[in-house]
């Protein structure tokens, strides 16, 4: 800390005449009479003799003429800088002051102290940071950083949960449109396999058609203007072996009996319940029984085509009526086949 020094004390010499009054321009005895008022004018007053500084006050009511003050005061404006930034956070606001002759002789301690008084009148203000207005800005400008901060913080988690969703509406519409695509490939590929089926089962019915049809050529009924009376199977008292074993085609008597196939007559005469019969063995094997006819047309070894008339309709043998009695036995077994699915699968229907 800067201190002046104090000013030297005058030296003291004691006058000789210690019992005399000092006068203007020398000592006054008290002998030389009463005291006279002195009013002192320009041309009394002697000029001032050696070197006297007399400082001019500028401005009326500056700052104080001493040092010391002077110190004091640019002491109190840094620390008060000092503690404004502290306060505020912020940089040290510099202290301006005016660059004039003599202010560094206001700290130094080579000049005497009587000659820092005119520059401590030269100075016109002291600048110091104002604290109390810096202060509230300072946290103004703080606060609206945070805003901005969380603001900031606010949107980017905002957009982060809007990216989120569009993702997962992205997600969500391809998982349902590549469901809807695998849905619609299945629904094809069903429509596709039915159609399929369906065009191979129409082509097979076709095939089949055909191929009755062809063979509708080369096969026909026994005989005509005739009346389903007895199926294969039926159960009744009426048949040795408890159950019908052919079909009866009931017709008058008479009536024309065919070869349902071109073969050969294996057999041809009197069968006792089976009245007149007459067998056509087929190309493959196959027998077929023609019963209780009234009479025979053909005889055994002849060969005979589809069509050709093997005998007429008669009630011979074991019967309640004229009717055709027709069996089919596969490869001549004993026991026959239902005549009526046989003729089925030959493209007739009885």
């Amino acid at each position: 800390m800067v201190s002046n020094r104090p000013a030297p004390e005058a030296p003291f010499v004691p006058s000789q005449r210690s019992a005399d009054t000092f006068v203007y321009g020398g000592a006054r005895t008290d002998d030389e009479g009463p005291w006279e008022e002195w009013n002192p004018t320009a041309e009394s007053v002697r000029p001032p003799r050696g070197k006297h500084r007399v400082a001019k006050q500028r401005g009326g009511g500056g700052f104080a003429r001493s040092s010391t003050v002077l110190g004091v005061g640019v002491i109190a404006a840094v620390s008060a800088g000092g503690m404004a930034s502290a306060n505020t956070g912020k940089a040290p606001v510099s202290i301006s002051l005016p660059d004039l002759p003599g202010v560094g002789s206001l700290i130094s301690d080579d000049e005497p102290a009587e000659d820092t008084a005119p520059a401590l009148s030269s100075f016109g203000s002291v600048t110091t940071p104002q604290a109390d207005d810096t202060a509230p800005q300072s946290a103004a400008d703080a606060g609206e950083a945070l805003r901005s901060r969380i603001m900031a913080q606010v949107e980017s988690q905002q957009t982060q949960v809007e990216t989120q969703a569009q993702l997962a509406a992205a997600e969500a519409a391809a998982k349902a449109e590549a469901d809807a695509v695998a849905k619609a490939e299945k629904e094809a590929e069903a429509k596709a396999t039915a159609a399929k089926e369906k065009a191979e089962a129409e082509a097979k019915e076709k095939a089949e058609a055909a191929r009755l049809a062809e063979l509708a050529t080369q096969y026909t009924l026994p005989t005509s203007s005739y009346t389903i009376t007895s199926t294969f199977g039926e159960a009744g008292a009426y048949w040795s072996s408890g159950y019908h074993t052919g079909l009866d085609f009931a017709a008058p008597t008479g009536t024309l009996i065919k070869a349902v196939h071109s073969g050969t007559i294996t057999s041809a005469g009197w069968d006792g319940s089976y009245g007149y019969k007459t067998v056509l063995t087929l190309d493959d094997g196959t027998e077929i029984w023609y019963a209780h006819q009234s009479s025979i047309s053909v005889s055994v070894g002849q060969k005979v085509a589809t069509g050709d008339v093997i005998g007429r309709v008669g009630a011979t043998g074991n019967v309640t009526g004229a009717h055709l009695h027709l069996e089919v036995h596969p490869d001549g077994s004993a026991s026959g086949i239902d005549p009526g699915a046989w003729l089925r699968s030959k493209g007739l229907n009885p």
